[in-house]
């Protein structure tokens, strides 16, 4: 423990001190003297600390963590540089205590990630200070990854990408829909996953019809489509795939639906660059879909963000004011879902370049 308390450890690293500089920017901009992060991924995104028991405050001086005793060796492992401060209990009345030690005024949050009873209760502890909503704070702010990032996602697209393959080596008809999500799971952690992304999607014929479908006890046939809808967390990054498997050939109602869904999944991504709108990105995948005749089969946005949630922004949607960026990384993943026949869909994981784009996934469809 000595040599976290070097000096150098002392500091945040020149990642971590960037983004609290554009923070602390940003805070002044809205007029706030302290901002209250307490969703567990803009946690880790600004101070680098992983617990899952944490709250941040940052004024324009000082960088305030406040967590419980499970966490305190964590915390000063991960953030040795930010002051520690260990709640006996969760709640309002810690969180108060601190910003009224720090004088703060305006109290900026994300309204997204506090509950109403929260609100009103932290609101009247802290005065003379107050609450002010200050939406997509940080949200904005991680929408384009740096380069570390992006490595992070693509060795956790290159994990799900091998599990994925070790599992058709695997799979059988026979086995049920949970039994073939369990072991995809199990297969990304063999490959050094710290987890699933999200609950796998794995949907036998019929079932492929329902978007987010929970696996059941339905078996793998040689008859019937099998969607799945993967992905898993590597250095805290996810990824976020989609493959139909064929166990026979494709059944005829589907083989329509699937090109189509393939054309509309290419053509988008040949869409993809800087300075693009997401509507626009959405509305080329979904004429590909509406000029082979299931326009009302295609019931969802074309994508979305994907970096340390796996629904982040930008929203590629019929309706998004998204407009693209360098260093946005993005799902595409049309689908066409047919009621008591089954679904398709095909989902890759796009980067948006200085000149373009990059598919960062390389399953074939």
């Amino acid at each position: 423990m000595a040599a976290e308390r070097t000096p150098l450890s002392r500091n945040p690293s020149a990642e971590i001190s960037s983004r609290l500089h554009r923070v602390r920017e940003e805070m002044q901009r809205r007029k706030l003297d302290g901002y209250l992060v307490l969703d567990r991924m803009d946690q880790y995104w600004l101070t680098g600390f992983t617990g899952e028991d944490g709250g941040v405050l940052v004024t324009a001086r000082a960088v305030v963590l406040l967590t419980d005793g499970r966490f305190e060796q964590t915390a000063e492992l991960e953030a040795p540089w930010a002051r520690k401060v260990v709640r006996k209990q969760r709640g309002p009345d810690s969180i108060a205590k601190v910003v009224r030690a720090h004088k703060v005024r305006r109290l900026g949050f994300e309204p997204a990630h506090m509950r109403v009873a929260q609100y009103a209760e932290l609101n009247k502890l802290i005065r003379p200070g107050r609450l002010a909503a200050a939406s997509g704070l940080i949200l904005e702010m991680r929408r384009c990854k740096d380069a570390r990032e992006v490595a992070a996602i693509r060795e956790a697209i290159r994990v799900a990408q091998e599990a994925f393959a070790g599992l058709q080596q695997w799979v059988r008809p026979g086995m049920q829909e949970r039994e073939v999500a369990a072991r995809l799971s199990f297969e990304m952690r063999c490959r050094g996953a710290q987890g699933d992304a999200f609950e796998p999607i794995v949907a036998v014929g019929a079932s492929g019809s329902l978007p987010h479908y929970e696996p059941g006890d339905a078996v793998v046939n040689e008859r019937q489509g099998l969607l799945v809808d993967w992905g898993c967390r590597c250095g805290w990054y996810v990824s976020d795939l989609t493959r139909m498997v064929w166990p026979g050939s494709i059944p005829p109602e589907l083989r329509k639906a699937y090109a189509a869904a393939v054309e509309a999944h290419d053509r988008a991504i040949e869409a993809v660059r800087p300075g693009a709108s997401a509507e626009t990105i959405d509305r080329v995948a979904r004429d590909v879909i509406r000029k082979a005749g299931f326009d009302k089969q295609f019931n969802h946005a074309l994508g979305h963000g994907i970096g340390l949630d796996v629904h982040e922004a930008p929203r590629l949607g019929k309706r998004s004011k998204d407009v693209l960026k360098a260093g946005m990384v993005v799902t595409i993943e049309p689908g066409i879902y047919l009621p008591g026949v089954g679904g398709v869909r095909v989902e890759d994981d796009v980067l948006v370049t200085d000149s373009g784009h990059e598919v960062l996934s390389s399953l074939p469809t």
